[in-house]
Order: C-alpha cells, then structure tokens, then sequence
C-alpha cells in the first residue's frame, strides 16, 4: 500500500481509470478484503469474525464502529447495523472506534465526487460512482465526512452481522449435533427449541471464528426489523451523563508533559527572525521547538503544565514573513469578484444555450444579483488538542479525528518512520464539522514528542491559536442573471460562482504530491446539482487565487450555493410575481421526492396563511449528500430586533435507521447554519485573521433558539445522508423571511450586518 504522502498524480489517474470492456482496471485489488486489523489484538478468549465484529468467552459482544463520534450518534446507528443483523439488542453491546485501518475505508464519502447530481441514474453516472468507489478502497480513506457514514455502512455492517451470526449457528450446530436449520438466534444466543438446549455466543465464538465466512449472506427484509427505523437510546448516552467517556482533552498518561504551539498568524510564512529567550527562561518551560509541517510554520512549547506553556507561548517575539494572498478582506474579496469578469471556469451544468436565450432578452424580463458569503471558522467547542508518545520508534497519537489513516500517513512521513509504527487511537469528539479532519494539531504534537525523551506530551491549542489556524468554509462572490417568460417562471438561468478551491487547498495540506485534477465541484455544489428544470440553465464555479486555507465545513460547497441558489430563486419568484412554493414545485415537477418535501415543509408551516403583522415566513430548499431537505423559516420584528421564531424541516433522507437521531441532526444543522447566517464571519487584516474567541465570532445562543418542527421521508429509493443536510437551507430560508418581513434583499452574510437580531 502506497503511503498516502507520496501519491502521485499517475497513480491517482491510474487508481481512477474509466471502465473499458465492463470490468474496471484493477478489479482484482478493489474486490479484496484488507486484512481484518482486530486480529492482533485480541484477548484471551476472544474472537474476531471480521474488522467490525469481537466476541469474548464471557459473551462480551464487541461491534467496531469506524467512524468519528462527535456528537451526531453514529456510534448508535452503525452498532444496530450489527446488532439489527445479529440478533443481540443494542445495549447488549460494547461500542469502540477501532484503529486507524485501510480495512474500515469510506467509499460512500467520495462515489459522489463525480460532476453527477446525484438523481442521475445514467449508465455514466453509476460508472463514475463505482470507479470513485474503488479509489476509496485503493487509497484505503478511513474518514468520517460527506454525510456518508451510514450510507457506507448500511450493508458492510449488516453483513459483518449477518456472516458473524451464521457462523455462530454453524458452530452450535456442530456443538450440539443437529442441524442449523433447527436453531435459532435471539439475545446473543443460539437457541434448540425442540431440545430446550443453548448455547451463548461466547461459548461457541472460538469455534465459530475458524470457519469460513460467508460470502454473501442474507439480510433482513425491512419489514423484519427489530432495531433499524426506530429511535434507540444512544449507546454513550450513560457514560456522557455521568462524564465517563474520554474525549481528547481528558487523555492522561504517566510521566506526561504538556505543551501548546504559537503558529505563524499569516498562513504558509516563515519566521524571518524570533527571540525565544524570554519563553525559554520562565518557569516550566522544558523546551521550544521549531515547527515546519504541510500546514506551515510555527513554534511548539513543552512544559510541565499548560499553564506553563500557554504563557510561555505569548512570551515568543517573532517577526513572520509577507502573506501570500492578499493581506485584507477587501483585497480577498476583490480577487473574488475579479473572478467572476473572467472568462475562466468551468460550467458544471450548461443545458440549452444560456448566451441566445439572453441575447434578444427584454430588459425588463432579466433578473441580476451579486451574492457574497465571507469564510467561516469551524469553533468546535473542544479546542485542537493532540497527545503523542514517540519511543522505541514507535508513536502512539490519541486525537479526536476524523481521518485515521490519513493522520497515520503524515505523522509517519513527518517522523520518517513506517506508518505501521504509528497507532492512531481516536476518542470523542467535542465537535468537528470537518475541521477535525485536518492533521496539523496532530502534526504538532508528533513532532513535540520526538523532544521528550520518550515521555508523552498533550500539546491543547489556545481557542486563539484554534480560531486564527483553520481550514476556513471559502469565502465566494456568486454573479446571477435570470430571464423570465410571459408567466413569470424562469426560462433561462446563468450562474457564475467565484471561491477558492477546496479540493487544491486540501491537497496542499493532506496529499502534497498530488495536483488538483479537473474542476472542483465543490464551488459549484448545492447550485449546478439541483432538481429543478429551466430550460437554459448553465452554473459555472471558477477558482479564486487566494491560498488562506480552506477546507470541509459542515455542507461544504452546498453551504455556500445554498444560499446563492435560493436567495436568488426568491428574486425571481418575487420579479415573476409568482409564490416560492408554486414555483419551486413547477421547476421540481420532474423529481417528486422534491416535490413532495416541499409539499410537507409548506403544509407543515401553513405557508400561505394570513400572519399578523410584523411577522414573516421564507422557504429554501436544498438537495445536498443524497437527501432532499425544505426549511420554513418564521420571523418576527420585535423591539430589540428579528426574532426566529420557529422553523419547520422536511427532509426525504430515502430510509431512515434512527428517526430519533436523524431529528437531532437536522435541528443540529439548522442552528449550525442559522448562527452562521445571523453573524459568523472570519476576516483578514495584515494577513492575520481577526477573530479569536467566542465573543467575536459568536453563535445562536439557547434564548435565541427557535421552536422547531421536524418531519422525515421515506420516498425516494436510495438512502442519504443525515449529518449536514440540515445546514444549505437555513440561510436562505431565514434571507428570505428577512426579505418578506422588511422588504430588504440581503445577498450577503452575515445577515446581522444589515439588520439587528434579537
């Protein structure tokens, strides 16, 4: 397996290769299984079936869930695949993270990479889905993101279920002479009903695991679910209340020292000279360290407390070199807008021809808007924290993250050792959005530890350091023309979309070796993807030369055009003189899980009622990591400003396996994108960012909060994600009840710069 930091670009090419004579190149290394990573670890009497099933002697069942858990349940969704499958209940469970392994590799977080929206079923789109599949499984991409953890592991967990408990029977059957056809499973035991005899999992698990496995075993219908479609208690539920469950931050080792680090506040500068004598000297201070990593530069301090360190860290004296981006935000937002005059870009979605239909258009029936969004840190509320153990060659990372295998590659790489020595042990997360997929906090603390004789060193960043050193959501300026036909509905529709390039920044840092192939979709996602048909429709991303880095935010691109692509269809429909929902439905006719979401959302708000005065409704709808989501959004203007007062959400997710927890997402993603739109922004000044806290880069406090109601689908046939899909509606929904409530068209955020909030 080629490490991830010296892929090259030939053999990204070579691992994404079209499919020719129906098979696709290298088909015999996708279609095998890595080796199952739980092998080596196991404890005495224990038994492995698989990379995601252990059984003990004593019944202890063991189900590895691959996949970060921040808060949004998925350790309690991916353990009932298990349990659903193999007859156990869910709190008959243990529940862990597992190692970082090519073996619990993510293929649904990247098959939508392809330019396909992802209701097109073509023979090329299906194609592109199955080679980005495959190049998942090459890269072996363990990772937590896209909204794609239980859409990927809805059959390789049932199946790991399914196989481990037919196995199981298989054994008792041997072990109690009779067929397996006569027994059954129930509670974690294979049960002889004509005999009254049985035998736990336990009893039979070390002969069971030296069978062989079934290679495609059955699963159960829907309608035979026990556990899937219905809300379960959360399986660290307990453990959080009664504080048990070590997120980073509470990780504490024998002989510990601790640090922090000071990075270079213009992103990729240098230090052109710094005085560490002052940080040396106090009290604590045990060393400083230089750092040079994909993510730039800075100083690292090891001390005995991090106390010690924070302050020796403010103690450093260092002058950095010039930025290499333009210094403020008026000089990023130029570069931005500059774009959107320029004949570069891609067109991610050109029907019809958008240049005639505009040619011979009346002034009169043409719509214009210029949109802009401002970069967004991620402030999850458990700051960057890392703690590393380098000996005997071998490091021992704990850190909450959301790419294991990718974190194994660059510390490996950073400390010039076989990431085979490096054990990447992942606790809770206090929050990641995205930003804990990067590896700088990581990064940093490999290297501290290479400095401490063997001790480990929890290195926990300041919130300053955490806000000012992100992979910020991009900044993007969006340019917008429509023209209308004689009923008021838009017959043609040019969409032009400015950003910086998530997919270049985010190879920068995680793949160095590789260059940025074709266009990124992501400037343009949530706007060239959508259900609705116009008849000249064209959406063009083009990416801004600015290199402050940017990287996966909750919703990604879909955060951005979610608000671009609804506010502007508001315009029209108010320029058309037509209602939202009427013409969302017309332009969705031909999608109906669309249709029907917005059907719900409208009816679910009563949209079209007399309001009393001083209060409005807006609606936005978004189609975002295979789900279909409509907001409703009700203002009311108040003495001390614009209150939210409720919020409605449809969402067609295709299956729902928790609706307990699916609910909670998506209440989740709307304040995530209501905060945002109310009055989160990160700006630059001297090529620093300016924020630093919580007090300049606030979110929706609880007395802010609004009420909200919640309705989850099933129509459409395949499953979507959950995670972010909340997020792309929230903005556009709230501009838009803004709009209706005060007649003020705000095409830029945060919307708390023109209007007060209260």
């Amino acid at each position: 397996m080629a490490s991830l930091g010296k892929i090259t670009r030939r053999a990204f090419l070579f691992g994404a290769a079209a499919v020719a004579g129906g098979a696709v190149f290298g088909y015999w290394y996708v279609s095998t299984p890595y080796e199952n990573p739980l092998e080596g670890d196991l404890a005495e009497g224990e038994a492995t079936f698989n990379p995601y099933v252990k059984i003990a002697g004593d019944n202890t069942i063991t189900v590895i869930a691959p996949r970060a858990e921040m808060g949004q349940g998925i350790s309690t969704t991916l353990a009932a695949l298990v349990a659903e499958e193999l007859d156990v209940p869910l709190e008959g469970l243990k529940v862990e993270h597992g190692p970082a392994s090519w073996a619990y590799y993510n293929s649904a977080m990247i098959e939508e990479g392809g330019p396909f929206a992802f209701y097109d079923e073509s023979v090329t789109a299906e194609v592109m889905r199955s080679v980005m599949g495959g190049v998942a499984k090459v890269f072996g991409l363990q990772g937590t993101g896209g909204s794609a953890s239980t859409r990927d592991g809805f059959i390789k967990l049932r199946q790991a279920g399914a196989a481990a408990r037919l196995m199981l029977v298989e054994a008792a059957a041997a072990r109690l002479k009779v067929p397996a056809g006569e027994l059954k499973t129930a509670a974690g035991s294979v049960v002889h009903e004509a005999s009254g005899r049985s035998l736990t999992y336990g009893e039979v698990a070390l002969d069971a695991a030296k069978l062989s496995p079934p290679a495609d075993p059955p699963l159960k219908e829907k309608s035979a679910w026990t556990l899937l479609g219905k809300p379960q208690k959360r399986v660290d539920m307990l453990a959080k209340v009664t504080g048990a469950p070590v997120f980073g931050m509470d990780v504490m080792l024998p002989d510990m020292l601790f640090g922090t680090v000071i990075l270079s506040p213009r992103f990729w500068a240098a230090p052109i000279k710094a005085d560490l004598s002052k940080a040396e000297k106090m009290p604590g201070v045990i060393r400083i360290v230089p750092l040079a990593t994909n993510y730039g530069h800075g100083f690292g301090v090891i001390a005995e407390n991090t106390w010690a360190a924070f302050r020796a860290a403010e103690a450093i004296e260092a002058e950095w070199d010039a930025p290499e981006y333009p210094p403020d935000s008026a000089g990023i937002a130029k570069v931005l807008t500059d774009g959107l005059a320029s004949p570069d870009g891609s067109a991610m979605r050109d029907d019809g021809d958008v240049d005639i239909a505009f040619a011979d258009a009346p002034r009169e029936r043409i719509v214009e808007a210029d949109y802009f969004v401002p970069y967004l840190a991620h402030a999850a509320m458990e700051p960057m924290n890392a703690t590393a153990r380098f000996s005997d060659g071998v490091l021992d990372l704990w850190a909450g993250n959301q790419a294991p295998t990718i974190t194994r590659s660059l510390c490996a790489t950073a400390l010039g050792i076989d990431q085979h020595k490096v054990n990447v042990h992942t606790p809770s997360l206090g929050g990641g959005f995205g930003r804990r997929v990067e590896v700088d906090f990581s990064l940093c603390a490999a290297l501290m530890a290479r400095e401490t004789g063997g001790r480990p060193v929890k290195v926990v960043w300041t919130r300053e350091q955490d806000m000012r050193h992100d992979a910020y959501r991009p900044a993007a300026a969006g340019r917008f023309q429509a023209r209308l036909g004689d009923d008021g509905a838009p017959v043609a529709l040019d969409m032009k979309i400015s950003s910086p390039s998530v997919m270049a920044s985010t190879l920068r840092r995680l793949f160095p070796s590789m260059s940025p192939l074709g266009p990124d979709r992501t400037i343009v996602d949530g706007a060239y993807n959508q259900p609705y048909t116009i008849p000249d429709y064209r959406v063009t991303g083009i990416a801004a030369p600015v290199t402050v880095p940017v990287g996966s935010w909750r919703s990604v691109g879909s955060s951005i055009n979610g608000f671009f692509h609804e506010g502007f269809l508001d315009e029209i429909a108010v320029a058309g003189k037509t209602d939202p929902v009427a013409l969302r439905k017309r332009l969705m006719a031909g999608y109906p899980a669309a249709v029907k979401v917005v059907e719900k959302v409208a009816a679910m708000a009563k949209w079209g009622e007399r309001l009393p005065a001083g209060k409005a409704k807006g609606i936005a709808f978004t189609l975002s990591f295979g789900s279909w989501v409509g907001e409703v959004v009700q203002v009311a203007q108040m003495p001390a400003g614009i209150r939210i007062e409720k919020v409605w959400i449809a969402a067609d997710v295709g299956t729902a396996l928790d609706p307990g927890i699916i609910e909670a997402q998506l209440i989740s993603g709307a304040i995530y994108g209501l905060s945002a739109a109310m009055g989160q922004e990160i700006t630059f000044a001297d090529g620093a960012v300016e924020q630093s806290n919580f007090h300049d880069f606030d979110a929706m406090r609880i007395g802010q909060c609004p009420v909200f109601e919640v309705a989850i689908l099933e129509n459409f046939h395949k499953m979507g994600g959950v995670g972010e899909i909340g997020t792309p509606p929230a903005a556009p929904a709230l501009a838009n009840a803004v709009f209706a409530l005060t007649g003020k068209r705000l095409r830029s955020l945060p919307l708390g710069k023109e209007v007060t909030f209260a």
